[in-house]
Formats: C-alpha cells, sequence, structure tokens
C-alpha cells in the first residue's frame, strides 16, 4: 500500500480550525484526523456519547462534539511539551478534565476544578453553541492548564491574577491556532507577513462576539469577543472602574486580561521578526517559544499584588536562561508597550541582575497548595451585608524582582499593598453581580444583583478552619 493510500484511510470528522466565524460570512470546516483525547500528560474526556466519525456538519450534535474533542486534543498538544515534568491536572479535576457540551441556556462556557463546561443560546435565528468554537474550548482547556501549574491564583483576591488568568486562556486559543500549518499561512497572507496586527487567530470568538452584540454593542469588540491585538496599556486595577464598555480598560478579568495578551501577541510578533526566514514555520517556532517562556515564567514568578510585572520578569529571565537572553529586545519592547513594565523596571532586568536570582528561579515547580503565596486577610462582613467576619486570600509572595509597571507620569507605579490588592478586588465582584450569598449568610442589610444571566464566579462559603466566612472561586467563565 502506498503512502497515499494509507493517508486516504485514515478516518477523519470535519471541524471549524479556529471558530464558526462571524455571521452571516462563517467559516468554511475542514477534514482533520479523529481527535486522540487521551494525550499525556493532560488527558481530557467529554461527557457526552462519542458519534462515529462522520462527515456530519455545522448545526449537528455530531460536529459540535468533534469540533471539541478537536480542541481539548490540540490544547493538550500545545501545553504538554512546555510544562514541567510531572504536571497533571488539579487534583478536584481527576485523571481527565471533562467536557460538558450543553449544561444550559447561555452565551458563556466556564472551567470550574470539575471540568470545562459549554453553554448554547439561539440569537437572530442562528444557534450559538458555545462548545462549537474551538477557540472557545481552548481557551477554557487554558484556564485549566495555568490551575495545573499554579493552583494559588484559583482564589487569590487580586484583579491581576484573575487577569492573567483570562489572558492565558487566550493565549491558549492563539498558541492552540498556530499549531496549524494552515492558520498560520492564512495568518501571514492576511496580516501582509506581520503578525502584531488584527487577524484571524488574534480576534478571539467571532460568533459568540456578534451574538453578545445583538443585545449589547459596547460589551464586546465589533467584530469578535476580544482582540489580542490591542494597544491597552496598563493602570493599577486598584484605581480602575469595575466595569465598562469593550473600548476602555477596567479591572474585571476580561477586560484588564487584554493588556497581558496584547503584550503576548506583540512578543510572538517580535521573534518571528527575529527569525531568519519568516515563513509559517518561522511562526510556529516564534508561537512555542514564546508559549514555553510564560509557562517557565508563571511556574515561577510569586503571586504579588504587582503580578503581570513579575510574570514580565520571569519571561524575560525564563529567556536568559534558555536561550541566552535572544529575546530578551522583543519582551522589554512589548511590555513597555502595553506599560507591563515601566522603562526603569526593564532596564534594571540585566543579566547579572537576573543571573543573581536564577537558583531561586529554577527551583520553582508546579502545582503546591492552593495557598501557597497567600495570606488570610479578615474584613467586617457588615459592608458587605453578610453577616459574620470575612477572609479574602491576598497575593503577598515575596517578589523576586523589584519591578513595576509604568505610571502614565512617569516612572513605576508603586504596588499596592495586598490588604487594599483584596478588598478592591470584592468589592468590584460585588459591584459586577458576581458573587452569591447563601441566605444563611446574609445580615438584615444584604444585597444582591438577582439578575438569573449573570454567572456568579464566586460565593460566600463557612471556612475549612477556624470561624466566620471565606470568600471562595466557583469557576472562571
Amino acid at each position: 500500500m502506498t503512502l497515499q493510500q494509507q493517508q486516504v484511510t485514515i478516518p477523519t470528522v470535519l471541524v471549524y480550525e479556529d471558530d464558526p466565524g462571524f455571521p452571516p460570512q462563517v467559516n468554511m470546516p475542514v477534514p482533520h484526523p479523529v481527535p486522540q483525547l487521551d494525550t499525556q500528560p493532560f488527558p481530557t474526556a467529554i461527557a457526552e456519547t462519542a458519534p462515529q466519525p462522520d462527515s456530519a456538519g455545522p448545526g449537528t450534535e455530531s460536529f459540535r462534539y468533534w469540533v471539541a474533542a478537536d480542541a481539548l486534543s490540540r490544547a493538550s498538544l500545545t501545553w504538554g511539551p512546555m510544562v514541567p515534568t510531572g504536571t497533571q491536572w488539579h487534583p478536584q479535576v481527576g485523571r481527565a478534565l471533562t467536557a460538558h457540551l450543553n449544561v444550559g441556556v447561555g452565551l458563556n462556557a466556564f472551567y470550574d476544578r470539575r471540568g470545562v463546561s459549554f453553554l448554547r443560546q439561539t440569537v437572530a435565528g442562528v444557534t450559538v453553541a458555545t462548545c462549537e468554537s474551538n477557540e472557545i474550548v481552548e481557551h477554557e482547556t487554558g484556564h485549566a492548564v495555568l490551575d495545573a501549574l499554579r493552583p494559588q491564583l484559583f482564589n487569590a483576591a487580586s484583579a491581576e491574577a484573575a487577569g492573567l488568568h483570562e489572558a492565558f486562556g487566550d493565549i491558549s486559543a492563539l498558541l492552540s491556532s498556530l499549531r496549524l500549518e494552515s492558520l498560520r499561512t492564512a495568518v501571514l497572507a492576511e496580516t501582509q507577513g506581520n503578525p502584531e496586527v488584527s487577524s484571524r487567530v488574534s480576534r478571539i470568538a467571532e460568533q459568540l462576539g456578534w451574538a453578545i452584540r445583538q443585545f449589547d454593542p459596547t460589551k464586546v469588540d465589533p467584530d469578535c469577543l476580544r482582540n489580542m491585538a490591542n494597544s491597552f496599556f496598563y493602570r493599577d486595577p486598584v484605581l480602575l472602574e469595575p466595569s465598562g464598555p469593550a473600548s476602555m480598560l477596567t479591572s474585571a478579568p476580561h477586560s484588564f486580561s487584554r493588556v497581558f495578551s496584547g503584550a503576548f501577541l506583540k512578543i510572538v510578533a517580535g521573534i518571528f521578526r527575529q527569525q531568519d526566514l519568516q515563513d509559517q514555520n518561522g511562526l510556529g517556532f516564534s508561537a512555542e517559544m514564546a508559549g514555553q517562556l510564560l509557562v517557565d515564567a508563571v511556574v515561577a514568578a510569586p503571586v504579588v499584588s504587582a503580578y503581570y510585572a513579575q510574570v514580565a520578569g520571569h519571561m524575560i529571565a525564563a529567556d536568559q536562561r534558555r536561550n541566552g537572553g535572544k529575546y530578551g529586545p522583543s519582551l522589554r519592547s512589548a511590555f513597555i508597550r502595553h506599560g507591563i513594565l515601566s522603562l526603569e523596571a526593564a532596564a534594571s532586568l540585566t543579566e547579572p541582575e537576573v543571573s543573581s536570582r536564577a537558583a531561586g528561579i529554577t527551583a520553582a515547580m508546579p502545582g503546591g497548595s492552593d495557598d501557597l503565596g497567600l495570606t488570610a486577610v479578615s474584613v467586617p462582613g457588615a459592608m458587605y451585608g453578610i453577616a459574620q467576619p470575612l477572609t479574602l486570600s491576598a497575593p503577598a509572595q515575596e517578589r523576586r524582582f523589584g519591578i513595576a509597571g509604568s505610571d502614565p507620569a512617569g516612572g513605576s507605579v508603586r504596588p499596592a499593598d495586598p490588604e487594599r490588592v483584596a478588598m478592591s478586588f470584592l468589592e468590584d465582584l460585588f459591584r459586577r453581580g458576581r458573587v452569591h450569598v447563601p441566605e444563611e449568610h446574609r445580615s438584615a442589610m444584604a444585597f444582591d444583583d438577582d439578575s438569573p444571566s449573570r454567572l456568579r464566579t464566586h460565593e460566600i462559603t463557612s471556612r475549612t478552619t477556624g470561624e466566620g466566612l471565606a470568600l471562595v472561586r466557583r469557576c472562571f467563565d
């Protein structure tokens, strides 16, 4: 049998490669080999029964199943080679990350340590099933990967920790898309060889963004849910408004994530420009290198109030260790352009400075207890309509690098103290109506946003140790 005959007999399924696309001009599905879900070190599974690998097209449950399976497999294959040996899903997830493809009505999806779950809703005659977008599935899988690497971020009362989680999800979609030669070729054609600008892979979840705009045109970007090709500049989230239109930067995690994801796209583009051959292979290498440096950084960076800056500094340190600082100029440029590092902070990360802290960086390992590096902060519950004192998990590890983001007036922002970071995070959650307070924990002055469509990402519950109550995360949506 010839190689060509062998290729013909490989069973395939039809899938979208990234997203269904912006209605009515949707993307065309393409055949892919039947995906393998049991991929180490990040095995996945789907709760629904697997259909036959036939040619079922868009709008069918079989098609949605195989799109989700393709995305889960590709995300696992993207991150698996980058993470330290021995990395596993968070213990609450179990051996395999399970996807639930139809958990209810809504324009959303979420990761909750029990798996990844996807909702759907019919809008203007179009059934928008979030599991039918590779980008959304890969985004949610990214949350699970980061939770495996840095479980302390899950309950950290910090806008920057939450923003990094959302950025990591969008980066997961980007890197998973750029695994495909077809998409790398399409991006280089669309951007005329400059992957820093808006493209098919920088625009996250076009169909979902379209659906949300039918209800609120200001809530998302004009051509997608979020675009990594952006120019949002760092501000201390303590000083930002809790919500606002997509055109402005707020402390809400999805909004604030764009500062870091925008810098990351510029890093990929910067590394690409340093390649001898700026072709689709060069773009693939650049994406993999940027992803590797990010993994190295999130494993090692302490969870602190100015968290973005620490992750940025550790990406520069990882490049010094892996590549002798070859891509340092691209990293520094991207972080400076988005204000994640001030000019003085970027200049301070010299080779001797990085080398002097190398031992602590290389000794870092993924995982650890959920509260490692976090400090308990107690606040009066009465001001939130809660009957007892409330404990928050504030980011309080020791900074490895004395660096911070840019102050618009010049120099560096002075990082807020952990208590203020945690208090600001809590207040913004209540302002956005994202906290569920059970009836038994409410005071006579309790207040609650009763919008049935708003997913509560956090809840108030009894502490597992000690008296009083605690703020805990339910999920990342």
